[in-house]
């Protein structure tokens, strides 16, 4: 049974910007894309890089630590990270149901 837990006030996050909370054990990065909330984990799936640190580009979130790219409407990997001059592979990163509760954000996790 998924279990929904307030995180943070609409107003919070402008439509393009992120922020990073901890829920249910988790560090769930939750983004304003035009408008719609997304939630996926904030951990990269390569080498635990913090990706509140990476940029938003519409809903594609990029790794500081080696570009890896992700959707952050599935948390389908987009493009895997590059190491020297090699661009590799790599997992799709968990995604949290997101809804709205009057003004509140609320992330659902099993």
């Amino acid at each position: 049974m998924v279990q929904f837990t307030k995180v943070a006030d609409a107003s919070e996050l402008s439509p393009g910007t992120m922020k990073k909370f901890a829920v249910g054990g988790e560090q769930v990065l939750v983004a304003n894309v035009g408008g719609k909330f997304f939630a996926i984990r904030s951990v990269c799936t390569h080498m635990q890089g913090d990706l509140s640190l990476g940029t938003l580009e519409g809903n594609i979130v990029t790794c500081p630590r080696h570009g890896s790219q992700f959707d952050l409407t599935t948390g389908k990997s987009v493009r895997g990270p590059k190491v020297a001059f090699v661009r590799l592979s790599t997992k799709d990163e968990p995604a949290y149901e997101v809804k709205l509760e009057g003004s509140s954000i609320m992330i659902g996790m099993p």
